[in-house]
């Protein structure tokens, strides 16, 4: 009975798998995905130069401020709930920055879900969609972006993508004769 049991749980499986990447169910693969990641933009104060080369410079300061943070991290609640505890030392970070080169636009940083494209970085494509995301704004904001992932972490932590490949089918099976 077991082994029907087990049968059934993988052809159901196999279908949901073909099923998720056909028609509608591609919509639901990519709205899966945005929920698996945290994403950051760092907004420059406009297209300028100037405002991009420090837009730079506060991206490193900012991913130096979190890593330590984010290397603790191990879901994407988890690491939702520190970056939001630290958004006023994010902000601080920023600001110090943009003041060291001559910049008092100020900044601003919140942690919120938003529409995005699709964007590739290293090996992994992020499909179009709404992502929660920590939005870190110098001055207007209205300026082009830097982006990347935190959690997982694609750009904090020596720069090698740490994504863990599981197979849901392998881990149904486990649990069932577990």
């Amino acid at each position: 009975m077991k082994k029907f049991a087990v049968i059934g749980l993988l052809i159901a499986a196999i279908l949901g798998i073909v099923f998720a990447f056909a028609g509608t169910g591609s919509e639901r693969a990519a709205a899966d995905d945005a929920a698996a990641y945290l994403r950051v933009h760092i907004r420059a104060n406009s297209n300028g130069e100037e405002d991009q080369a420090v837009k730079y410079k506060v991206r490193d300061a900012v991913v130096a401020f979190l890593t330590p943070t984010v290397a603790e991290c191990e879901t994407k609640d988890e690491a939702m709930e520190k970056i939001g505890a630290r958004l006023e030392g994010v902000v601080a970070t920023a600001e110090q920055v943009l003041e060291q080169n001559g910049h008092f636009y100020g900044a601003r940083a919140s942690i919120r879900r938003e529409e995005f494209p699709t964007r590739v970085y290293q090996n992994a494509t992020l499909q179009a969609g709404v992502y929660d995301a920590l939005i870190v704004e110098l001055g207007s904001g209205e300026g082009d972006n830097w982006w990347c992932v935190v959690y997982p972490p694609l750009c904090f932590g020596g720069g090698e993508a740490n994504v863990v490949y599981r197979s849901k089918i392998a881990e149904i099976v486990r649990k069932f004769f577990g």
